[in-house]
């Protein structure tokens, strides 16, 4: 009978929501999980939640840096005051260097904080019964915005700035906003939101009762070409020649579940190269493009050997898979008679094709095509594993290798990825593709980074065939190796990268770094192609310093930063933090150590007694419900679940007094 009672009890406790009390409360607790409100637990009738109402974005683009702000509008729709958790994305090269919180008529510019005292000072203040808002990063592209003491009726609206550097490849220039955060495959946790802990999501298709409004105010300083989006329709007017206004056509629906993605070219597909620079009292910064040689011909490119690694888990099924297996048909079926290729499929687990690499022949093209058209995608998301894997496969020697990542990116280790591949630089080179509406860039542009190789996104099926076809294209020829930068006469410090890898692509070589004393000399970068010797040089003193260049700075900062927290590291290290935690404080940046606080200073709340809760988020357009495992917290669920299990031990208590479980058995 006890064996009974306890198998009883745990069938209880994992029977969903929707089934597990039918009722009124359920249901009316379920319809509002659905809607994009911070879902109130356990408090008394009255407490609808904290709704996001409205995200505004506003992008200027000025040459190759975008100026953006973020506007989030929030309201307390119930009776009680409300503490609230959101997560949302944010770009992989944002420099958020600004945060304000406005309640009413009051405004207030947020701090930065070293992130525990941040931490600290908010406690202190919800306690306290002020309106108060922590802006944390969980990941450099996953933030979590803590906001306390929302009186019933109160409308928060919290506005963040950011820069980021525009490169453009193969002559076109992408600007993107991330919209949404997918969620994250942990070993240590499961299925999770983002890092900062467990993040409710919303039926597979379901929109929130939200609205995502974006803008773009494009100015460059040549006339454009094409401008367009492969994520959104939009609506351009050009206002000049070298000027265009874009934001998003009325009538397509919540077009807050996938990325925004925005290109344009220059006309005649020119390369904005220069020199730019900006001069302060306390220190000078400068950023350097450099548009690089023309392609070489493949057939003076020697034989090459390519691990396609292929992410077949959970979170990949649907769209995403469908659309890696014919991203890697592609791949595979146009590799030249010379090369050697692999390869392996991972999940919880990895298995390559073949012990080692095989002839790109017809016979091993099939074999390959064969193995990825049998996965169905299930399972966790073990990269780290995966990586090990490859590094096992025997090498031909003086056989360059090629790694081909192409996953979705929703796993939570990425630190241990981008470790792996930056050991292995000098030998490997890795190239991510990111499938889905709303990749895990982070992962996709750091796992690149690290490998110093070149990242791309396909965000819907249409684009595959397009995005292998520039990626034959980029890899196909080599165009610049042994690149060097050097300062003739020109006291250049703290230069960002600190060395250039070889280019593969259309691709300007990008340096920012500081500079000392007279503005003079000359910045020389050198390599060396196939056909012989380049040289480009900027001269230093003919290039004046202009005010609109003020981002320089924290562009700079953040490329150091993303270069200490990314590469090259396991676990935390001591001395990296605290390099990070000082170049947050002395440029206001968000990082991992250095948060945004800002509080209302009068005590609204007596006592600081609210409600918690989290904002259950869309799934990416396109992600199946697999990707958190089928099941969703609601918010309100836990208590429901227990009140079940509850439900179902007493009738189980009740039937052994009667005797009928015991006579069963």
């Amino acid at each position: 009978m006890n064996a009974r009672f306890s198998l009883l009890a745990v069938v209880a406790l994992a029977i969903p929501l929707s089934t597990a009390l039918p009722n009124a409360r359920a249901d009316d607790a379920l319809s509002r999980s659905l809607s994009p409100y911070f879902v109130v637990d356990g408090e008394a009738s009255g407490v609808e939640g904290f709704a996001l109402e409205a995200t505004r974005v506003h992008a200027n683009v000025s040459g190759v840096i975008a100026d953006v702000v973020v506007e989030q509008t929030y309201r307390n729709r119930g009776r009680l005051p409300i503490h609230a958790r959101y997560v949302f994305p944010a770009s992989t090269r944002a420099a958020v260097h600004g945060m304000s919180m406005r309640v009413g008529n009051r405004r207030v510019v947020a701090r930065i904080r070293e992130r525990q005292q941040a931490a600290r000072e908010f406690e202190v203040a919800r306690a306290a019964g002020r309106t108060a808002s922590l802006l944390e990063q969980q990941r450099p592209n996953v933030f979590t915005m803590a906001i306390a003491n929302i009186l019933p009726n109160d409308q928060v609206v919290v506005e963040l700035h950011y820069n980021e550097l525009l490169v453009p490849t193969d002559g076109v220039y992408q600007f993107v906003y991330p919209t949404v955060v997918g969620p994250r495959y942990s070993r240590s946790a499961g299925e999770e939101g983002s890092g900062g802990g467990s993040v409710p999501y919303l039926r597979e298709g379901a929109s929130p009762d939200t609205t995502f409004e974006i803008d773009v105010a494009l100015g460059t300083g040549t006339p454009l070409g094409t401008v367009r989006s492969s994520s959104h329709r939009v609506d351009v007017d050009r206002t000049a020649a070298n000027a265009a206004s874009v934001a998003l056509t009325a009538g397509q629906g919540f077009a807050g579940n996938r990325d925004f993605i925005l290109d344009y070219t220059l006309a005649g597909e020119r390369i904005a190269s220069g020199l730019l620079l900006f001069e302060t009292p306390q220190e000078n910064h400068f950023l350097l493009m450099v548009q690089p040689p023309a392609r070489v011909s493949p057939e003076d490119v020697p034989a090459r050997e390519y691990v396609f690694v292929f992410d077949v888990s959970g979170s990949m099924n649907g769209f995403p898979l469908d659309t890696g297996k014919a991203l890697i048909r592609d791949l595979i079926s146009h590799l030249r008679p010379t090369d050697t290729f692999n390869v392996l499929l991972f999940s919880g687990d990895a298995r390559t094709m073949s012990p080692r690499s095989v002839p790109a022949n017809a016979e091993n093209v099939r074999r390959a095509i064969a193995i990825i058209d049998d996965e169905r995608g299930a399972g966790g998301t073990e990269l780290d594993a995966a990586l090990r894997q490859v590094e096992a496969i025997p090498r031909t020697p003086n056989v360059s290798r090629s790694v081909v990542l192409l996953t979705d990116g929703y796993i939570a280790e990425e630190r241990e990825a981008f470790t792996r591949v930056s050991r292995n630089v000098n030998r490997t080179n890795v190239f991510a593709f990111g499938i889905g509406s709303s990749v895990n860039r982070h992962l996709i542009e750091g796992v690149a980074r690290a490998g110093q190789g070149e990242p791309f996104v396909v965000t819907d099926p249409s684009e595959a065939a397009e995005v292998a076809s520039r990626f034959r294209r980029y890899i196909e020829s080599p165009v610049l190796t042994e690149v060097d930068v050097s300062f003739q006469g020109f006291d250049a410090y703290e230069v960002e990268p600190a060395r250039q890898p070889d280019l593969f692509a259309n691709r300007p070589i990008v340096v920012v770094g500081k500079w000392r004393g007279a503005r003079r000399g000359a910045i020389v970068v050198t390599g060396r192609t196939p056909s012989g010797r380049f040289e480009s040089r900027a001269d230093v003193a003919s290039t004046a310093p202009r005010p609109e260049n003020s981002a320089l700075p924290l562009l700079w900062a953040r490329s150091k930063i993303a270069r200490l927290a990314d590469l090259g590291m396991d676990g935390e290290d001591a001395q990296v933090a605290e390099q990070v935690t000082a170049l947050g404080l002395r440029y206001s940046l968000l990082t991992r150590y250095t948060s945004f606080i800002a509080v209302v200073e009068e005590i609204r709340n007596p006592g600081g007694v609210g409600a918690d809760s989290n904002q259950p988020l869309a799934l990416p357009q396109g992600v199946s419900e697999q990707a958190v495992g089928g099941s969703y917290s609601t918010g309100a669920e836990p208590e429901l679940g227990l009140l079940a299990a509850l439900a179902l031990v007493f009738v189980a208590v009740r039937m052994s007094a009667h005797g009928r479980i015991g006579r069963a058995s």
